[in-house]
Formats: structure tokens, sequence, C-alpha cells
């Protein structure tokens, strides 16, 4: 078998580091990894060829699709969720119409290679909209199919993608006299907060978690956005890489739909609260809700029903949340700000 060549756009992300290290380590593979900005020189070894590029310059993309036969493209590019409402035009160019290049890309590919061509697609739970905070007590653990009417422009953005995806993959071009050759096969994760120990939070919606980590590791005051009963699922970051390899590493006939659940943990932020105190006992942490972002929050689920993943492809996280403090979030964190 020859060499697998793998794109990955917005490789400059955390889980866009994972995958360029976990793909080092094995042989055989080259990966073509492209971002906005510069990848750092340590990142570039890893790689085969690296590229600065935006995912909306089409005449770049099709270079890039000349000089390589990709077998797999990780699309992580993305505008997320709090940028996404504050310029929602941006946002829906970069979230749609760059995921569409990367769909068509996958498909001119496939033709001119003759075989399936994996895209691999990270959602999110803003994909979900439930009408308030008492329906969500109610819904319990939400699947696939269900509460999918977002409230922001993200995660419009990501529920549009996502069946975009499956069109590419079951409907593109039907109507065509002659069926078309090659075929997408799309895979996606949707995705609840990510917790990382070494990228800083940037105010996303879901970061009222990791903020309170790392403000409590900086020894600064920290008014958290939610109230102490905001629950919602949460995932340490490796988890994350984890679920994307193991997704595109399944057999397709082992798969029973394109879009999947994956769950880890769902503390509260008041149970957050006190795994963060135990470790950090001179932290102060208030409760100062925003009422615009609790809202948001109120919509998505308490938690996912990840029963699809776990079934079909073996999903199971490493990391539960004692273990996610204990091991990997504060050691991590407190070796950030260790003087």
């Amino acid at each position: 078998m020859g060499e697998k060549t793998i794109l990955i756009t917005g490789a400059n992300g955390e889980i866009g580091h994972g995958l360029i290290s976990h793909f080092a380590e094995h042989d055989g593979i080259k990966v073509v990894a492209l971002d906005l900005n510069t990848l750092d020189e340590e990142t570039r070894s890893k790689c085969y060829k690296t590229y600065t590029g935006d995912i909306l310059d089409n005449r770049f993309l099709e270079s890039l699709s000349t000089g390589h036969d990709f077998d797999v493209i990780y699309h992580l590019a993305a505008l997320l969720s709090t940028r996404a409402e504050r310029q929602p035009t941006i946002a829906h160019k970069v979230n749609v119409d760059g995921t569409m290049n990367l769909l068509e890309m996958a498909i001119t590919q496939s033709r001119l290679q003759g075989k399936e061509v994996k895209l691999i697609y990270p959602s999110s739970i803003a994909v979900y909209g439930l009408p308030d905070a008492g329906a969500k007590g109610r819904a319990g653990k939400v699947g696939e199919d269900q509460w999918a009417e977002p409230r922001t422009m993200y995660g419009i953005n990501k529920l549009y993608c996502e069946r975009l995806g499956k069109y590419y993959m079951n409907f593109y071009r039907q109507l065509d006299a002659q069926p078309m050759e090659g075929k997408v096969d799309f895979r996606c994760v949707r995705f609840p907060g990510l917790i990382s120990a070494v990228t800083l939070p940037t105010g996303g919606t879901s970061d009222f978690a990791p903020e309170m980590l790392h403000h409590a590791a900086k020894g600064e005051t920290y008014n958290c956005f939610v109230r102490e009963d905001t629950r919602i699922p949460f995932m340490a970051m490796p988890d994350g890489v984890s679920a994307l390899l193991r997704l595109e590493a399944a057999p397709r006939e082992k798969l029973s739909t394109q879009v999947y659940n994956v769950g880890s943990f769902s503390p509260s932020a008041a149970e957050l609260k006190r795994y963060v105190l135990k470790a950090f006992p001179s932290a102060s942490i208030n409760f100062v809700p925003d009422l615009k972002r609790q809202a948001i929050l109120d919509s998505w689920p308490a938690d996912v029903d990840d029963s699809l993943a776990r079934n079909d492809w073996g999903w199971k996280p490493e990391y539960d949340m004692a273990r996610a403090f204990d091991e990997y979030l504060i050691p991590g964190v407190s070796k950030l700000y260790k003087k």
C-alpha cells in the first residue's frame, strides 16, 4: 500500500497540532498543513508540506489540489462562536463558503483519483437549540436528530455544513444523466465544549470552564458569566483529537450515519468551581451571569446521547471529569503559569 496524503486546514489550532503530532509518529503518512498564519518551526518540521493561505481563495485551492492527491481532508478551519455573532457575514463566508470549497476539492480529487476521498468535519453542540432552561432540563441526553434548531450564527453554519456534507456524499448532482464518478466520504463529529490545558480560552460561549481554571492558576479573580446551575457537556482536548482519528479510521460499513455526537462529562458550573478550588484553594470565583450568553447556553443540551458513536466505532473517552482535572488540566495549567 502506498503513502497516505492528509490535508489539515486550520492546522495552527490545538486540534491541528495534535493531529500533526500523531501522524508524525507513523510511517507512510504525508501531512499537508494549511492555515491563514504561518506554522511554527517545530510543527512545520513534522509536515510534508505547509501552506499559508485562505480557504476562500479558489485559485489557491485549485493550485493546492493540483499539487497533491489527498486521501483524507481534516477540515478544521472555522470562525468560532463569539466572533461569528459579532461578524455574521464573515462567519458565513468562512464557515459555509470555505467548507463548500473543501467539499468541491474533495469531490474533484475523488473523480481524478477514481476513489473515495474522506472529509472529516468537526461540528458542535451549537447546532442544538432548546427553547429554554426548562425544556433543557426535561430533554436529558439529546440525540443527533433532536432539537436541531440553533440560535447562533456559528450553530447555523455548522448545521448547514453537516447537511452539505451529507448532500455531497449521498445526492451530489443527482439529476445528471450519468452517475458521477467519485464520491466524498463525509464524516462529522459534534463536539461538546473542549477544555485545554495548553491553549488559552478566547471568549467562546463554552469558555467559562477553561476561563475559570486559567484565572485561578494565575491568581486572578474570575467573574463567571453563567449561573451556578448551568450545565453543558465538556471534553478534554486530547479526547477531541482522538475522536476525529477514531472516526476516520472506522470502516465505512460500520457507520450507520454521517454525523455523530461524542460526549465525556457534563458538570454544572458550581461543580467546575469545586474542582478548581480543590487545586487552587485561594481562587476567587464569582457568578455574575451575562443574560445574553446565558440564554445561548440554556439552549444547548445538558448532555448528549453518543450511543451511536459508541456502538458504530467504539467511541469511549479516555478522560472522565476526575481524570481530566487531576491528570491533564490541573498539571498542564499549573505548568503553564509556573514562574
